[in-house]
């Protein structure tokens, strides 16, 4: 009866991602395999394709938990490499990262993730953003609010890439905005829009991944 009457208080929305949830073979893959999140296939055929984590690499997780692209990425780059997570909300401890609890929207953010690097003049190799900010259900506010925090987190990754690092971010179908695809364009030797296999069909995902940062 609890159920039932649970089932009754969700919104059609939440019905509907409880059904994708319940049958996506992703997440029942996530659970057997220890996975955080069915977001970290995400990133894994993202890089089994493009290329992005080489051992040793130093890298950012922005919008982290609950940490399924760090545990990629840690994996990935091993024991010399570092990888430095960010989120607003907690992040369950992940071996091989470092994690800073704060909106990345906190002017605070960049400063103490370039200390946590060991200063401004310290560089990465690749910066990752998963971040999305709540929907509202209005596509086109929806639209504007992640493309607010791909913006802020490709300007981050313009002043802590090394020269060659990567940039991949998540944006949303519906026209990457073309101020972001010029600098990008400008900063980059190679600027794409990419759908791994693991995101849903239906979802408007997709990731821009820009690769060999000019420096």
């Amino acid at each position: 009866m609890a159920r039932l009457k649970d089932q009754k208080r969700r919104t059609s929305s939440s019905r509907a991602w409880l059904t994708r949830q319940i049958s996506d073979p992703y997440v029942a893959r996530a659970k057997r395999e220890g996975l955080r999140s069915r977001a970290a296939y995400k990133l894994a055929e993202i890089d089994d394709r493009h290329k992005l984590f080489k051992p040793g690499a130093r890298v950012v997780d922005l919008g982290a938990a609950p940490g399924g692209w760090s545990e990629i990425a840690a994996s990935r780059v091993g024991g010399k490499g570092r990888v430095i997570a960010l989120d607003i909300l907690d992040l369950k401890p992940v071996n091989g990262v470092d994690f800073l609890q704060l909106d990345f929207l906190d002017p605070s953010a960049p400063d103490r993730l370039k200390a946590m690097l060991g200063g401004a003049a310290e560089k990465v190799d690749v910066v990752l953003s998963d971040m999305a900010a709540n929907t509202t259900g209005h596509r086109q506010t929806d639209h504007l609010r992640i493309m607010a925090l791909a913006e802020a987190a490709a300007d981050f990754a313009c002043e802590v890439l090394a020269p060659g690092g990567v940039f991949l971010c998540k944006v949303l179908q519906g026209g990457t905005e073309t101020t972001l695809l010029a600098g990008l364009k400008r900063d980059f030797q190679s600027v794409k829009h990419v759908k791994p296999p693991a995101s849903r069909t239906d979802s408007a995902e997709l990731y821009l991944l820009a690769k060999g940062f000019r420096g």
